[in-house]
């Protein structure tokens, strides 16, 4: 075989990779999609949506199943016929058992001797109020509540 046909052979061949290598990087380019469907004020904590070649991921947790079909719908509404809903929908919180574990865990914790606190729980979000002596004694307190099971967040109202 010639030089100029080896050279000709070889540059097919490398056109025919990058081509290919290009359409399979296309097949699984990844698009957010997230913004599009916060609009549609859906009760999903983290949610998050991506498109993965012809295939949108749906993910977050939520209380109500409805929320994650709706979810799908919008999706679909958008014009994305395929969807895979891996949205995971949890048992509500048992607030009256989040309440005593986070006052136990309170009274354990030596770092907040003298301190007078109060827990109350509305679907796994935590509300601690009462008096402490000290900042790092607020920060205490909200790092041993946060570490609870079954707690979504906290909010805070301490007195000095």
């Amino acid at each position: 075989m010639s030089p100029k046909k080896k050279i000709f052979g070889a540059a097919i061949l490398g056109a025919l990779v990058l081509i290919s290598t290009s359409l399979f990087a296309d097949a699984t380019a990844t698009v957010d999609l997230t913004s599009q469907l916060q609009n549609g004020a859906l009760a999903i904590e983290g949610l998050r949506a991506v498109q993965v070649g012809d295939i949108v991921l749906l993910r977050g947790k939520t209380l109500d199943p409805g929320e994650a079909a709706r979810a799908a719908l919008l999706v679909q509404q958008l014009g994305y016929a395929r969807v895979a809903n891996l949205i995971q929908v949890t048992d509500p919180p048992d607030d009256a058992a989040i309440e005593r574990i986070a006052e136990r865990h309170l009274a354990m914790q030596r770092a907040l001797d003298g301190c007078s606190l109060r827990v109350d729980s509305q679907k796994g979000v935590l509300t601690v109020v009462g008096k402490v002596a000290s900042p790092l004694q607020k920060d205490v307190a909200i790092g041993v509540l946060r570490n609870i099971d079954g707690v979504r967040s906290v909010k805070a109202n301490f007195e000095n």
